[in-house]
């Protein structure tokens, strides 16, 4: 009899310690990490149609969660695009709209007076950490990752660093971490590694405080590099190969130069891979600490797929059959694979083709913690599409600029898309006009069929645009900037 009671007795101690995890859990906020990819296309991912790149992870996660199918990047090159994902506002607003170099080492620096949605969430009680590539503002500027909402940072802060993967330095907070061993001759040290050991910590470090934890991770960004792990062994005899040879990007061969690789496919697709694993050392340490079911996960790109370094998105159909890469306004330079992971909470193996871009993710985090409003913002939140109810508010229009090659503007206004090239040169450069509805891959301009919708689209583009002396996009009399 005493036996009997011993038993139901623990039982019931077992029970009500579940039911209080349970409640802790109901009551905690949800933490959040955001994985964003560095140069990775629409069409890497075996989630979004890929076949020759292992990605189980990653699938998982789409699987798990919500898939969404017309997601946007901030635009097509790196600082600008993590600019208006940070801030909120699309790129005719956002600060930084450039990848303007400072030397001797860093990139424009956010302004004070710019508030990203890091700091909103840091008001509010939580951990912020941010472990890879920031491009934003160098240590001790006003851009300053720790300055900008993050309690820590590890990794790259300038992104012009970034192109090596065995790099002289990476930076904890204010401190230079020297990786003694790593020059043009050696390699010792790899980089994402190390950076993925810091991200996983900084969990451990936090699992019983609410965090954010992005992971702005530098893979599959050019140079083409990586250990011969079992990654690249996967792929080593998969491809025919043309060794590719070259530095090809820039005159410094120690920060902008691009290194021979015999393998380059391969060499790529082991990097897909890799960060495909590190997305399931991810999974698995939530798991490990019983923070699954109360964490929400972000997945995306910076931008399209790149053809630096021997890279070649056409062979791996890295756009998704999109047209554009990476500097391109084109569906295949802007499109982003995006992925919601939110368990009890966003529909396991739903698809979305709601039209979002980066600047959402401000208001819809926001919306989803309680944190305070930000002061300016261009994105709503699409916190009904994740829940799956009605209600769902849309933007009259989605807009893009990008500063290089002449300067080009982009607008999405339902079924219609806009592209207009040269835009530096003549505010009057004529617009592309392209039906998404029956033209996904942007092949038939039809521009001068629909001369009321072009009007609308030059009416967005003069909307949208601010100009900003940092970066200065348009004319001003006879005076061209």
């Amino acid at each position: 009899m005493k036996e009997i009671i011993v038993i139901v007795v623990l039982i019931g101690a077992s029970f009500v310690r579940c039911m209080s995890h349970q409640q802790q859990s109901a009551r905690k906020p949800p933490n959040i990490v955001f994985i964003l990819a560095d140069d990775l296309g629409y069409g890497d991912l075996g989630c979004y149609g890929q076949h020759k790149i292992h990605t189980p992870y990653i699938d998982r996660l789409a699987t798990e969660g919500m898939r969404f199918t017309q997601f946007y990047a901030g635009t097509a090159v790196c600082a600008p695009s993590r600019s208006a994902l940070l801030t909120g506002q699309h790129t005719g607003h956002t600060y930084v709209r450039g990848n303007k170099e400072i030397q001797p080492e860093g990139q424009e620096p956010l302004a004070d007076s710019v508030q990203t949605f890091a700091q909103l969430l840091q008001s509010v009680g939580y951990a912020t950490g941010a472990f890879g590539k920031w491009g934003l503002g160098m240590v001790g500027t006003s851009g300053d990752p720790i300055r900008k909402g993050f309690d820590e940072f590890f990794g790259y802060n300038c992104q012009r660093q970034s192109h090596r993967y065995y790099p002289t330095h990476l930076w904890h907070n204010a401190e230079k971490v020297v990786l003694e061993g790593n020059d043009l001759s050696q390699k010792k040290h790899y980089a994402p590694a190390i950076i993925q050991e810091k991200a996983l910590a900084f969990i451990e470090d936090n699992k019983d405080n609410p965090f954010f934890l992005f992971i702005p991770t530098v893979l599959p960004h050019a140079e083409l590099q990586g250990p011969e792990d079992e990654h690249y062994k996967r792929y080593e005899h998969a491809f025919g190969e043309t060794p590719y040879k070259g530095n090809g990007y820039g005159s410094d061969a120690t920060v902008g130069g691009y290194a021979s690789v015999s393998k380059p496919r391969a060499t790529f697709a082991a990097m897909v891979s890799r960060l495909d694993a590190y997305v399931g050392e991810v999974l698995d340490q939530l798991d490990k600490l019983g923070l699954s079911d109360n964490t929400i996960i972000i997945f995306a790109s910076d931008n399209g797929p790149h053809r630096e370094g021997g890279a070649d998105p056409q062979f791996f159909n890295s756009s998704g059959g999109l047209r554009g890469v990476k500097r391109d306004l084109y569906e295949g330079g802007i499109r982003t694979p995006f992925i919601v992971r939110w368990p009890g909470k966003v529909a396991a193996g739903s698809i979305s083709d709601h039209l979002g871009a980066f600047w959402d993710i401000m208001p819809t985090l926001v919306e989803i913690t309680a944190a305070p409003q930000p002061r300016y913002t261009d994105g709503l939140s699409f916190v009904p599409t994740l829940l799956g109810r009605s209600g769902q508010r849309q933007h009259p229009y989605l807009y893009w600029e990008f500063h290089e090659d002449g300067g080009r503007q982009a607008v999405r206004m339902g079924r219609w898309k806009g592209v207009r090239l040269q835009a530096k040169k003549s505010a009057d450069a004529p617009i592309e006009l392209y039906d998404l509805s029956t033209d996904v891959i942007e092949r038939y301009d039809i521009a001068d069929k629909h001369p009321d919708v072009v009007t609308l689209l030059r009416q967005a583009m003069d909307e949208a645009h601010q100009e900003n002396s940092i970066f200065p996009f348009y004319y001003q009399g006879s005076e061209v900037y």
